[in-house]
């Protein structure tokens, strides 16, 4: 039998002079060998995606992370270049499959910039540059060229106890690989804080009342999917929740065909 499938959205990248449609290797290695799917890269394109013509062709939606931020007009705030860089095109993507994928039950995993869509499609605002401010943390990426370094697990979150995520990692400390400079403000009111940071910032969600999983964390468990037990075991369960609504997804056909 077939894998199911995974939807990731791309990003716009310019490498010398040309655009390309970009995802990390990370994003899909995870979802390929935590998760066990197949993975299929969604266009970045500002018009023209047929949305619902491509959820009816996957079985769950992986939204990466990114250099790029959320425009602020998205959530009712005016732009400036110290906030970008910006990218309209995954801005124009991502939000409305999230949107969808949501109101289909069809299974969520947003990482990181997900985490940030996922708050501004249900409602919520970002905060910018939120290592300038009083009593916060600098959750930046630390400046170095060596992955394993920048991608270093260190810093410390507490899950909630009785949440989404507890179910899967357990509740208490855990120890992530949080690297951002933007994170969640005002919270949109279908989303439950699942972990936070001791700084007080928002480090995993979950949506309420959701069909199926749908999770958002804002550290990078992609990158130690392989060695990290939480990053693992999160995977793990998008990976479930996928193979669930591919079975029952295909039961409904059977059905329907039969008829």
């Amino acid at each position: 039998m077939s894998k199911p499938v995974v939807a990731i959205p791309a990003d716009i990248r310019e490498i010398e002079g040309n655009v390309w449609q970009a995802t990390p290797n990370q994003y899909v290695r995870a979802a390929v060998k935590g998760a066990d799917v197949t993975v299929f890269l969604v266009p970045a394109l500002e018009a023209d995606n047929d949305f619902d013509g491509i959820l009816d062709r996957v079985d769950g939606l992986l939204v990466s992370g990114s250099r790029t931020n959320v425009h602020p007009s998205l959530y009712g705030k005016e732009a400036t270049d110290a906030e970008g860089p910006y990218d309209m095109a995954r801005d124009a993507t991502s939000l409305p499959l999230i949107e969808r994928a949501l109101e289909r039950g069809i299974p969520l995993l947003a990482i990181c910039r997900g985490i940030q869509e996922l708050n501004v499609v249900l409602g919520g605002t970002l905060a910018n540059e939120i290592q300038d401010q009083p009593g916060m943390w600098d959750h930046r990426k630390p400046d170095t060229p060596v992955l394993d370094v920048a991608y270093g697990i260190r810093q410390k979150v507490t899950v909630k106890e009785g949440s989404c995520l507890a179910a899967v990692i357990g509740a208490g400390d855990v120890q992530v690989n949080s690297l951002h400079r933007q994170a969640i403000s005002e919270m949109a009111p279908r989303l439950a804080v699942e972990a936070v940071a001791e700084d007080g910032t928002v480090e995993a969600v979950s949506v309420i009342g959701a069909k199926a999983f749908a999770v958002g964390v804002q550290w990078h468990p992609e990158y130690w999917v392989g060695s990290d037990q939480p990053s693992n075991k999160l995977f793990a369960a998008f990976g479930a929740a996928v193979r669930d609504y591919a079975a029952a997804r295909e039961g409904v056909q059977h059905r329907t065909a039969a008829e």
